[in-house]
C-alpha cells in the first residue's frame, strides 16, 4: 500500500531555461527550450535538452531529478524524519513521479515506508 507522506513544493525547485546549443538550425538557436531543475534542499539536478519543446524538456528534467541518487537519499532522510524512524534503508521506500503534475505548483513523490 502506497501512502503520500509529503510533497515537494515548487518553491524548493529552481527552474532555469536556456538554449540547447549544438546542431539544429535556426529554431534551436532562437528558443530557450532546454531546462535545468535544481532541488535546493538536496542539491539534486535534472537537465533535459533532448526534445524540441520546453514543456517536454521540463517534464523530462523533473523525471531525471526524481531519479537522481541525491534526491532519493534526501527522500529517505525525509521519510525517516517524518515517520520517526532512525533510518530508512534503500528498499524500504518507493519514490514515484507524477508526470501529469509537473507543470502545476507541486512535484509529487509517493513514498511507501
Amino acid at each position: 500500500m502506497s501512502e503520500l507522506l509529503f510533497t515537494v513544493p515548487r518553491s524548493d525547485l529552481r527552474l532555469e531555461f536556456f538554449r540547447a546549443g549544438g546542431a539544429g538550425g535556426q529554431k534551436q538557436n532562437k528558443t530557450s527550450s532546454a531546462c535545468r531543475i535544481t532541488h535546493m534542499p538536496s542539491g539534486a539536478v535534472g537537465i533535459a535538452r533532448d526534445e524540441r519543446y520546453q514543456t517536454q524538456n521540463r517534464k523530462l528534467a523533473l523525471q531525471r531529478l526524481v531519479g537522481s541518487k541525491e534526491f532519493k537519499s534526501w527522500c529517505r532522510v525525509e521519510v525517516a524524519r517524518l515517520s520517526g524512524a532512525c533510518e530508512v534503508r534503500e528498499g524500504d521506500c518507493v519514490i514515484e513521479f507524477n508526470a501529469g503534475e509537473c507543470t502545476s505548483n507541486e512535484a509529487f513523490c509517493d513514498i511507501s515506508a
